[in-house]
C-alpha cells in the first residue's frame, strides 16, 4: 500500500524492504582490505575485542543483500520507517528553476536524523550477544542521541565520547542523551588514557571525531561486558543505512521519476552512502547516467585528500583501511556542522571516488553560505535543518539554479538527513540571529 498526497510520497510500513544492498561484490573493482600497520601489535586480531560478531559478519560480508532481522524491522517501523520522500514544488517556484527537487524525509525519527538505521542494528547485535554496555563516539551530536535512543529501547548501557567543539554548545542534545539513560562525556576527558594526555597538552583542546572515537575502543577494550559502536564509515554502517535509497527508489517509482543527480552531505560518509549507494547500483551495473555529488565544508574536504591506507583514529587502535584521508593526526578547525569534521571518508565511498563514479561540492569553513542556502529552503519547505543538511541543502540549490540557466529540466534528489530544532544556536551565530 502506498500513498501520494500532494507533494508527499509515502510507503505503508508493509512496503519497507526486507534485506539491505551490499555494493561491496558489485564495485568495479574489489574493495581493498583492512591491513594491520608494519609495526605493534595487530589491529585486525584486536577487532573481536572491540566489535560484536554481528558487526564484524555484516562488515566482511560478501552476499549482495543481507536480510534485516524482524525484531530490526519492527523497531524500524517504531521509528518511523518508511519516511516520506517530498518534492520541493515551493522551493522549486523560489528558485525559478525548470529542475524537480526531491528531498528524503531522514529527520522524521525519534532523534531526528538518518542515525537511527544503524543504530538500532547496531544495539540489537550487542543484546543478542550478551553485551550490557556499548561505547561510542558522535561528532554534531546525532550518531551519540541515536545509538542513545536505540540502547534505551534494548536495555543497554551506553557511555558517548562527543567532541568537545559540539558539545560545548549543544547543551539541548546533551540532555537529550542522557534522557535516553546515556552517560555522557565531553571529549577530549579524563576518563581515557589517550583523553588525558590530549588535555595536558591543552586544557582547551576542541576535540575531534578521530580522537574520540580512540576515547571509546579504548573504554571497550578494558571491560568485556562493553562493546564499541562506530556511527559513520565502516561497510557495515553503510549497509545499514542503504534502507534510505532502497525506500526512496521505490517511492519514486511512484510518481514515475528518476533522479539526474543524486546530492548529499558528507562526513564519514552514512548518509551519503544509505542514500546514494543503492542508486550507484544502477550506474555500475545498468549503465545509468547519474551524477553524484557530495557536499563537503573546507575545513575537512576529505574526498580531497590521498587515496591511501590510513588509521580511523588519533591514537591509531583501528587497522589501517585504503581512504581519501587528509591525515588521522591533523586537526581540523569546529564548524556548526561538527559531523563533516572528521579527516577520511569511508572506503566504499572513496573507492567510488577514486574510480571517477562521484564528484564534490567543497563550501567555505565560515558556513555563511551554506546557511544562507539553509535559510532559502526553511521559508519554503518550512522544515528546519540541521548543519550538516545545510550541505545538502546548498549543493541541491546551486544544481537547481544551474538548470535555471541552462534549461535542462533535470531531476534532483538530495537527502535531508537530520532536523536543526537543536542546533538553532548555530543558525543564530551564523545568520546574526537576535
Amino acid at each position: 500500500m502506498i500513498s501520494v498526497s500532494g507533494n508527499t510520497i509515502i510507503l505503508h510500513p508493509d512496503d519497507l524492504p526486507t534485506s539491505w544492498y551490499n555494493i561491496v561484490p558489485d564495485l568495479p573493482t574489489p574493495l581493498p582490505p583492512p591491513m594491520d600497520p608494519e609495526d605493534g601489535p595487530s589491529r585486525l586480531q584486536q577487532l573481536g575485542n572491540i566489535f560484536s560478531k554481528g558487526v564484524l559478519q555484516q562488515e566482511m560480508a560478501t552476499d549482495t543483500y543481507v536480510k534485516i532481522p524482524d525484531e530490526v524491522r519492527e523497531l524500524y517501523i517504531q521509528s518511523g520507517r518508511p519516511r516520506p520522500l517530498i518534492r520541493a514544488k515551493r522551493l522549486e517556484k523560489k528558485l525559478n528553476t525548470p529542475a524537480k527537487m526531491y528531498y528524503k524525509g531522514e529527520f522524521y525519527s525519534p532523534t531526528g536524523s538518518h542515525k537511527v538505521n544503524t543504530a538500532i542494528a547496531q544495539a540489537y547485535m550487542a543484546k543478542k550477544e550478551g553485551f550490557e554496555r556499548m561505547a561510542t563516539e558522535t561528532g554534531a551530536g546525532q550518531w551519540g542521541t541515536a545509538l542513545a535512543y536505540a540502547c534505551s529501547l534494548l536495555d543497554l548501557e551506553l557511555t558517548v565520547y562527543w567532541v568537545r567543539a559540539a558539545s560545548s554548545w549543544k547543551a539541548e542534545r546533551f540532555r537529550l542523551m542522557q534522557m535516553y539513560g546515556a552517560d555522557v562525556h565531553p571529549s577530549p576527558s579524563s576518563r581515557t588514557e589517550i583523553g588525558r594526555s590530549m588535555l595536558k597538552e591543552d586544557p582547551d583542546h576542541p576535540g575531534g571525531l578521530g580522537l574520540a572515537i580512540s576515547e571509546a575502543i579504548e573504554d571497550v577494550l578494558n571491560d568485556d561486558k562493553a562493546v564499541y559502536s562506530l556511527g559513520s564509515v565502516l561497510n557495515h554502517v553503510l549497509l545499514h543505512q542503504t534502507i534510505i535509497g532502497l525506500e526512496t527508489k521505490k517511492q519514486m517509482e511512484l510518481v514515475d521519476d528518476y533522479p539526474d543527480v543524486v546530492i548529499s552531505c558528507l562526513g564519514g560518509g552514512s548518509n551519503f552512502g544509505g542514500l546514494s549507494i543503492p542508486f550507484f547500483r544502477d550506474k555500475i551495473k545498468d549503465g545509468k547516467d547519474i551524477k553524484f555529488v557530495a557536499a563537503q565544508s573546507a575545513s575537512a574536504p576529505n574526498l580531497n585528500g590521498e587515496y591511501r591506507y590510513d588509521f580511523g583514529d588519533y591514537a591509531e587502535q583501528t587497522p589501517l583501511l585504503k581512504m581519501c584521508t587528509l591525515g588521522h593526526k591533523e586537526h581540523f578547525p569546529p564548524i556548526k556542522a561538527d559531523g563533516l569534521r572528521y579527516h577520511a571518508a569511508a572506503p566504499i565511498i572513496s573507492a567510488l571516488r577514486a574510480g571517477g563514479y562521484m564528484d564534490s561540492m567543497i563550501y567555505p569553513a565560515d558556513e555563511d553560505y551554506v546557511f544562507q542556502r539553509a535559510k532559502i529552503f526553511v521559508q519554503t519547505e518550512g522544515f528546519v535543518p540541521a548543519a550538516e543538511s545545510n550541505y545538502s541543502i546548498a549543493a541541491a540549490i546551486d544544481e537547481a539554479l544551474e538548470c535555471k540557466e541552462s534549461g535542462e529540466e533535470k531531476t534532483i534528489l538530495f537527502n535531508l538527513s537530520g532536523h536543526g530544532f537543536m542546533d538553532m544556536h548555530g543558525f543564530a551565530d551564523i545568520l546574526k540571529l537576535r
